[in-house]
């Protein structure tokens, strides 16, 4: 099912001993557009901690009580390699966070979620590893270093169309399956007020994190009499058949049967 990021946002994780925190922002890569990490506001517990939780640790979300289970306890989350609260996450820590719980890495591989398309089936205890660690990626180099990008950050960037801005990155929408950012909520506002409209990542042409600006292959006019974006309705299969047709681009869920029914 598709989400909003807002909607999930202040979620509780609730691990099997007690609540480590409420989500306050999620980290995702470049190349795949997928949610790698919720970070948690973690109150006075562990302060001063950019505490990472991965899809992969997650159980089956409670999404009428809004809390996410992590299949973790609060000492293995309290031991996990640490991030000062201010800095980006490097490859290099990446490496050790999945190196500590035993966890297959996904970078480098066709799929989504490198073993697969899905995060959740990769969960498994590292004493069921035999205390093995997974197979240990290249070591990236610094300048082939990519930090992950926080959704927080890239909310308010500027969207630019072939022939001009239509607005900006009011929010995103992820799958709760694959954790994929599937769409980007455009609000074009200073343009055509009141009016909303989705964009794939996958329509992204560049991106320019120092300008703070997305750029599409798309005209202005073209967006301009695209499907609208009710936030008050859920995405369902309907809607993304409408947007996909009107912009001629292949359906995301006929490259993936799995998603057919959805």
């Amino acid at each position: 099912m598709l989400r909003t990021i807002d909607e999930i946002t202040g979620y509780v994780l609730r691990a099997r001993d007690g609540e480590i925190g409420r989500c306050k922002d999620f980290l995702f890569d470049e190349e795949h557009w997928a949610i790698r990490y919720m970070v948690a506001d973690t109150g006075r517990w562990l302060p001063k901690r950019k505490v990472l939780v991965s899809p992969i640790s997650l159980d089956e979300p409670i999404w009428a009580e809004q809390v996410l289970p992590v299949r973790l306890t609060k000492e293995q989350v309290e031991n996990a390699p640490a991030v000062d609260e201010d800095a980006p996450v490097s490859r290099q820590h990446e490496i050790q966070f999945h190196t500590y719980y035993g966890w297959p890495y996904y970078w480098g591989m066709a799929d989504v979620w490198g073993e697969g398309a899905y995060p959740r089936p990769l969960y498994v205890e590292k004493k069921e590893r035999g205390q093995k660690s997974p197979e240990r990626p290249p070591e990236p180099t610094e300048d082939a270093d990519p930090h992950l990008r926080s959704v927080k950050e890239v909310t308010g960037y500027h969207i630019q169309a072939t022939d001009g801005e239509i607005g900006h990155v009011e929010g995103f929408i992820v799958d709760d399956e694959t954790w994929e950012i599937r769409y980007m909520i455009v609000d074009t506002r200073n343009w055509l007020p009141g009016r909303k409209v989705l964009v794939s990542p996958t329509w992204i042409t560049s991106m320019s994190w120092s300008d703070r600006k997305v750029f599409l292959d798309h005209t202005r006019d073209l967006i301009k009499e695209s499907p609208e974006f009710d936030p008050s309705a859920p995405v369902n299969r309907e809607y993304e058949e409408r947007l996909y047709d009107y912009y001629g681009r292949p359906r995301y869920w006929l490259r993936d049967p799995s998603t057919v029914n959805k």
